[in-house]
């Protein structure tokens, strides 16, 4: 077992809205909270909190509190903390939908949560007003952001008028520990499930990483990953509140805005997933704009390669930071410190966060691997126990209990080395390794090397049945350049340059090549839809 090489942080029994908000200095509230990328309009400090309550006073009135649960379906606008913090700020619960999910999928999620409010923006109706009215939420209880007409003529109250209504804040008593969030697991493998997260995991998962991250009152963090996952809500929206830092929203990724975003508005923080990382580094755009203001660029969501990373802090001259966790540990367990980034390898995920503890354990015998004196370990699933962890699945005592053992270590399905000073580096899924001959291949070790070719833009690698039914690694590769390089990159270039690098029994067999790779809105490789086509 290994911990934190850091010491442990105070995490006070509050809500979030009474960490991140309660002790705002007076000098603070006039200093910009939020900036509109797509339009420049500005929130203070002051102007947040304010509608924040109002909001919550407004529900309070609509008799929404504790036992309450509200879906958000809402892109990354100014709007979307408001909302969030509102419906905390009121006692109530909030379940995050994903922005791309159909009318079917928003449907489920609304039922499986229970919600019985959904907030969203008047272009998302054509598939909101269908799931609402499919969980039994009617169109009252449909809150329309920015107030914009219906197409099926059905009139829904608005945030404006909400906020306008000018009610008090509630005087509501709320348990720390009771449930806040109610994220859904990604569903890269298996049904999504709903993850109860209380007021007190996400105050730790702030405050624990507080002393690493760097952040200041003189950042500007852009936005761009979705508010809807975990990592957007904790690391971005709370954090950046936390530290009292400007918050540039941009509601899809485009990567021209994305830069002018970044140029405009003298964005110093970036928190991107890999996918941003290959357009950052690959990019030939990337060169017509000034990115000189950005200082670090923090990657998480899924694995980033060494030489991928580098390439991205050496275009932009900035530090390349990785972290790692999970929707069930709110998400972060491991970060990269910025005050020693620059000497740790960038395909390292740090250290673990403080107050927190892990262990490695045998993917074939679930022994534990002890931590090396020198050197680094066994590879290993990973297990973390901290204050972030979960209270569990809703309504899923089974599946809790399978990923969270008796004495309350969270499996995270990952595989994970840990060097003798505490450096640990995720190097795949454990489902998701490929058994060939015995051997054991991490995908995204062959996916890190096919991204470092010149003609290659986007990778994915899976395993699949052989003939003689052993499995060998396939690789889906999107070319760079796709008119001319499709042309010039065959099957056999990439199964040799592959070969030049990686031992003989991790050499890809099958080559693929497709226009994109399915990602999702976090950044992670959908691998099961690959698998699907394969």
């Amino acid at each position: 077992m290994f911990a934190s090489p850091y010491p442990d942080v105070e995490i006070p029994e509050v809500t979030l809205y009474e960490y991140l908000f309660g002790g705002i200095a007076p000098e603070d509230l006039d200093r910009v909270a939020i900036v509109d990328g797509t339009s420049g309009a500005t929130t203070t400090y002051r102007d947040l909190t304010a509608r924040i309550d109002a909001l919550a006073g407004w529900l309070a009135g609509q008799g929404v509190g504790p036992e309450t649960t509200l879906g958000i379906l809402c892109p990354n606008i100014p709007a979307f903390p408001v909302v969030f913090h509102g419906v905390l700020r009121a006692g109530a619960v909030v379940t995050t939908i994903n922005s791309l999910y159909t009318s079917a999928e928003i449907a489920r999620q609304l039922t499986d949560a229970g919600a019985t409010w959904l907030f969203t923006i008047s272009p998302f109706l054509d598939r909101a007003e269908p799931a609402a009215q499919e969980a039994g939420i009617p169109p009252e209880r449909i809150v329309v952001l920015d107030g914009g007409p219906s197409p099926s003529g059905a009139v829904h109250p608005s945030l404006g008028e909400a906020v306008s209504a000018g009610l008090p804040a509630p005087d509501v008593h709320v348990d720390p520990h009771g449930v806040a969030v109610l994220p859904y697991s990604s569903g890269t493998s298996g049904t999504p499930k709903g993850v109860m997260l209380s007021h007190y995991n996400l105050v730790a998962n702030v405050a624990q990483g507080r002393p690493l991250f760097g952040i200041t009152d003189q950042d500007t963090i852009l936005a761009v990953l979705p508010f809807f996952h975990i990592y957007g809500l904790t690391m971005l929206v709370n954090a950046a509140f936390l530290h009292r830092a400007r918050l540039v929203t941009m509601p899809k990724f485009d990567l021209a805005e994305f830069l002018r975003i970044t140029q405009d508005h003298r964005c110093t923080y970036l928190f991107i997933a890999p996918p941003i990382a290959v357009a950052l580094a690959k990019h030939p755009l990337v060169d017509q704009y000034d990115l000189s203001s950005v200082r670090v660029a923090f990657s998480g969501a899924a694995p980033l390669d060494a030489d991928l990373g580098n390439a991205v802090a050496a275009r932009l001259n900035c530090v390349m930071m990785q972290g790692y966790g999970m929707t069930e540990m709110s998400p972060a367990s491991h970060i990269m410190p910025l005050a020693e980034a620059r000497r740790l390898p960038v395909s390292s995920v740090g250290f673990t966060i403080p107050n927190t503890e892990c262990k490695l354990l045998d993917p074939a015998t679930d022994e534990e691997i002890p931590v090396p004196t020198t050197g680094v370990s066994a590879p290993g699933q990973l297990l973390v126990r901290g204050p972030q962890n979960m209270v569990g699945y809703l309504n899923r005592p089974d599946a809790t209990a399978a990923t969270v053992d008796p004495d309350g270590f969270l499996r995270t399905g990952d595989i994970a080395t840990v060097t003798a000073e505490g450096v640990v580096t995720i190097s795949d899924r454990l489902k998701e390794l490929i058994k060939y001959k015995g051997y054991q291949i991490a995908p995204a070790e062959l996916e890190a090397v096919l991204l470092t070719h010149p003609q290659i833009a986007d990778a994915a690698v899976i395993g699949i049945r052989a003939e003689d039914g052993e499995e060998v690694p396939k690789a889906f590769v999107v070319p760079q350049a796709r008119d001319t390089a499709r042309d010039e990159l065959s099957a056999e270039d990439v199964m040799a340059f592959v070969a030049e690098h990686v031992a003989p029994f991790k050499k890809v067999r099958v080559v693929e090549f497709v226009d994109a790779i399915p990602k999702s809105s976090s950044g992670k490789i959908l691998r099961r839809e690959l698998r699907a086509r394969a």
